[in-house]
């Protein structure tokens, strides 16, 4: 009986062992390594390896890192408590990184306001992309260097420094809303473009005027304080003049010009973020719009009249009188427009005294236009050679076919915009036509060619015999073409 229990005392003995449970870590026995806690999915820990695990989370701030750690143990089952302490950890580290990048941001915003130009260094680059106009940019980067001085200006010595919100008048393609994105780029601010024709007085259809600050917004990628730096260029102001003669509420003019008031002057305004206007679902931020600039720009091509009006009834009698036909003709009626004239015109006085800054831009004659198809980094021509450099083309125009591009520009009385219209009509044949023929190296554009009375002339890459027989073939083609096929050695025009 004796040696019958104790067989049955050794068999339970290695049965419990068989079945005691052992450290997910150091693979002791509960027997040896003391009391196992135990986690989640049946994994059990002893308190040794339980403590080196809490010794490592005080010196290295994360369980995940360093030494010979085994970050299976928390992948497959960690407790609630240190589930706990790794994600405050974590968002602790998250906090402070964006802190960091916060303040880094917030340094380069405040280095790019300590870094603007002074006004004739702002002119000298607007200079680059915009021709004429020197009144008009001068006035401007005055405006702009103020305005960014005025901004950056932390001194409290009880002199506080109002806005220089402009108002530019110039007729349709002189170039208003050409110097703004040019000003805005030169500044490295948001820009927001908007039409006033577009806006309405709150509660009717239309775009409420705290639109004009949500596209300022969206520019500054929703960043608030980049935003509130900003510039925006409400243009076609002209159009929200007061009605004459209505006997109905003017909700689209003089109403829209009293919504301004308060964003000109300066104020805290509700603004939707992502629509143009408030409603239950579109979440809404606050915009101050004290340091923000606004410039408004408008062709006013009915303020000529009044102009001339005005002056005519000063004209005097006698030898040194004035003729009261002088200003008939005046092509810059706009230079000289006055506060009354504007007030004449429909704009409300208000209005008017939020935007002290007046600038005029002139009318484009036809040597500025010229210029503007040449002289300007961005020019029209400039455009079409880089787009034939591409395919290995030099593109030439001739002095006289320019002259000819901008007489009928002048015709169309739209200004800058119409010498895009006039190139994109005589380049589609060629833009069209010249990739066919890999040996054709330079196209001169002439004056024959825009009045359709002859074709561009082609000029081949070398003098050998397989381009000339090329040219031969080309004559064919330029007979329905309209092209003039060209070497050093030969000439084969269409007649």
């Amino acid at each position: 009986m004796n040696s019958e229990d104790e067989i049955t005392k050794k068999d339970e003995e290695t049965k419990k062992k068989i079945r005691e449970e052992v450290c997910y870590l150091c693979r002791r026995p509960e027997s040896a390594a003391g009391k196992l806690l135990h986690l989640q999915k049946n994994i059990c820990v002893c308190p040794d390896c339980l403590q080196k695990s809490f010794d490592m989370i005080d010196l290295q701030g994360h369980p995940m890192l360093g030494g010979n750690f085994d970050p299976m143990m928390f992948a497959m089952g960690m407790p609630p408590f240190l589930q706990q302490n790794q994600q405050k950890t974590r968002q602790k580290k998250v906090n402070e990184n964006s802190e960091q990048e916060k303040e880094a941001e917030n340094e380069k915003k405040a280095g790019a306001l300590l870094s603007v130009p002074a006004p004739h260094k702002i002119k000298e680059r607007l200079d680059e992309y915009v021709v004429g106009q020197e009144q008009a940019k001068k006035a401007i980067a005055v405006a702009v260097y103020n305005h960014y001085k005025r901004i950056r200006d932390d001194r409290k010595d009880g002199v506080e420094i109002e806005k220089s919100n402009i108002l530019m008048l110039g007729p349709t393609g002189s170039g208003k809303t050409y110097l703004v994105q040019t000003l805005a780029k030169l500044l490295k601010v948001p820009l927001a473009i908007t039409d006033a024709t577009s806006l309405t007085e709150a509660g009717y259809i239309g775009d409420d005027v705290e639109s004009v600050l949500s596209k300022l917004l969206a520019a500054a990628n929703n960043d608030v304080e980049q935003a509130e730096r900003g510039i925006v260029f409400i243009d076609e102001i002209d159009k929200i003049a007061k009605k004459r003669n209505t006997n109905s509420r003017d909700v689209s003019g003089e109403a829209v010009q009293q919504g301004l008031l308060k964003l000109l002057e300066g104020a805290d305004v509700e603004v939707p973020v992502g629509a143009t206007s408030k409603n239950a679902m579109v979440p809404m931020t606050t915009i101050s719009t004290r340091n923000i600039l606004f410039i408004c720009g408008g062709a006013f091509s009915e303020l000529g009249k009044v102009i001339r009006e005005r002056l005519n009834k000063s004209a005097s009698i006698g030898f040194m009188a004035d003729l009261r036909d002088k200003y008939d003709k005046e092509r810059n009626i706009l230079k000289y427009a006055t506060a009354e004239d504007l007030r004449e015109f429909g704009m409300i006085p208000e209005f008017l005294g939020r935007l002290p800054v007046i600038c005029t831009l002139n009318d484009l004659g036809k040597d500025m236009l010229v210029e503007i198809l040449t002289k300007p980094k961005n020019a029209i021509t400039k455009q079409y050679k880089k787009l034939l450099a591409m395919d290995e083309v030099d593109l030439i125009f001739e002095q006289d076919a320019l002259e000819l591009i901008a007489e009928r520009a002048l015709e169309k009385k739209t200004g800058a915009r119409a010498l895009r219209a006039i190139l994109e009509e005589f380049m589609l044949d060629i833009m069209y036509e010249i990739p066919k023929d890999e040996n054709i190296g330079k196209v001169r554009i002439t004056r024959a060619y825009i009045e359709q009375k002859g074709a561009p002339g082609i000029e081949l890459r070398s003098n050998t015999l397989g381009l000339l027989q090329s040219s031969e073939g080309m004559l064919e083609e330029g007979k329905n073409n309209n092209l003039i096929v060209q070497n050093s050695d030969t000439n084969v025009v269409n007649g």
